[in-house]
């Protein structure tokens, strides 16, 4: 729930930064529709997602003759989405994370003066490189994206916890 809210909170940055010079009008109509678009088809597709395993619970279950080939192919159908349900979703937990992080890193970084330039210029250098020169150059800026979240988030994370040492413990 809390990187939901959180990418949730990204992507309205990002809508607000796109939509800047427009009208409180317009703005607000854009806003409503990315919230509405978002809604029902990203946490739509969470949702499905969220119950894959009902899915191949369901398909494990059903009836059929041994020469039902139908219902044997549902069956073995949902045995492997019983298996690949926890792997997909501790892929997707990871992803998930780290594109919070690249999301939230780009937003940062968009707001330090100079920081654009700066990771333009490291593509630029990067680029040269022998062999895989022209695919870093392409991933540069996500990867420093990504880097600058980390080191934001871990900032932040090193700020709560010294203020939660420091407040007596309610009992």
């Amino acid at each position: 729930v809390r990187t939901d809210f959180i990418l949730s909170a990204e992507i309205i940055v990002i809508t607000l930064g796109t939509v800047a010079d427009a009208g409180f009008g317009s703005q607000v109509m854009v806003l409503g529709l990315i919230a509405l678009l978002m809604t029902i088809g990203v946490y739509g597709i969470v949702a499905g997602i969220g119950k894959l395993d009902d899915a191949g619970l369901y398909l494990t279950r059903r009836a059929g003759t041994g020469d039902d080939f139908g219902a044997a192919l549902q069956r073995l159908s949902g045995r492997a989405i019983l298996k690949a349900a926890p792997i997909l979703m501790k892929t997707l937990s990871v992803a998930g994370t780290v594109a919070m992080f690249m999301v939230g890193g780009g937003i940062l970084m968009h707001g330090v003066p100079g920081a654009h330039e700066l990771f333009h210029h490291a593509a630029e250098a990067v680029s040269h490189w022998p062999g895989i020169g022209r695919l870093l150059a392409v991933i540069a800026p996500s990867l420093l994206d990504t880097l600058s979240g980390i080191v934001a988030g871990a900032l932040v994370l090193a700020l709560v916890s010294s203020i939660q040492k420091l407040r007596p413990n309610a009992a």
